[in-house]
């Protein structure tokens, strides 16, 4: 099944409402990934120390190396991964810093890729979405960048690393209907 990006700004806040009821870990999880662009791989090997300095404070950005591309990604912790972080790590009893981000019911191992799959899509289906999975957090970020900037495609593609402006726009859910009514509507 291709998984779709989450349009709709209301939907995507009725999914964080949904998750920080039922486990603010959830919650951390969606909105960390659909503000950072980062694969599910990338978001469930995360380790504590990656968002939180010695003292347990949140550290302003954060550092990982993407597993498919093996370079380097630094990326802000804006304020809304900053409120989900802290609600999650309230939640938490003791931690130490080298353990999983997102903790599966496991001790000691992150939380599977199959596990967040099935919390997404449940999520998602709550709220009436029917295409939404793991990916649709890193084409949610990218949708809505390029709703935000305007449509500044390169900034999109450069923050994804994709090298074809066309597989970003397919990537992103601008489709032939989307191009066909801003036709419509432009009207000069």
């Amino acid at each position: 099944m291709e998984v779709e990006p989450i349009k709709d700004l209301n939907k995507i806040q009725a999914i964080k409402v949904l998750l920080h009821n039922s486990n603010p870990r959830d919650e951390a999880l969606f909105v960390l990934g659909i503000n950072t662009a980062l694969r599910i791989g990338d978001l469930l090997s995360l380790k504590m120390c990656d968002v939180l300095n010695e003292t347990g404070q949140i550290l302003d950005a954060a550092e990982v190396q993407e597993q498919k591309t093996r370079k380097k990604k630094r990326f802000p912790l804006n304020q809304s991964v900053r409120d989900a972080l802290t609600c999650y790590l309230e939640t938490r009893q003791e931690f130490c810093l080298d353990e999983p981000l997102f903790p599966s019911k496991r001790k000691g191992l992150p939380l599977s890729r199959w596990r967040a799959r099935r919390i997404l899509h449940a999520a998602g289906q709550a709220v009436g979405l029917s295409r939404i999975g793991t990916h649709s957090l890193r084409k949610t970020f990218a949708y809505h960048v390029y709703r935000r900037t305007g449509g500044n495609l390169g900034l999109v593609q450069k923050l994804l690393n994709h090298t074809s402006s066309a597989d970003t726009l397919r990537y992103i859910g601008i489709d032939r209907d989307e191009m066909n009514t801003t036709y419509l509507e432009l009207n000069l």
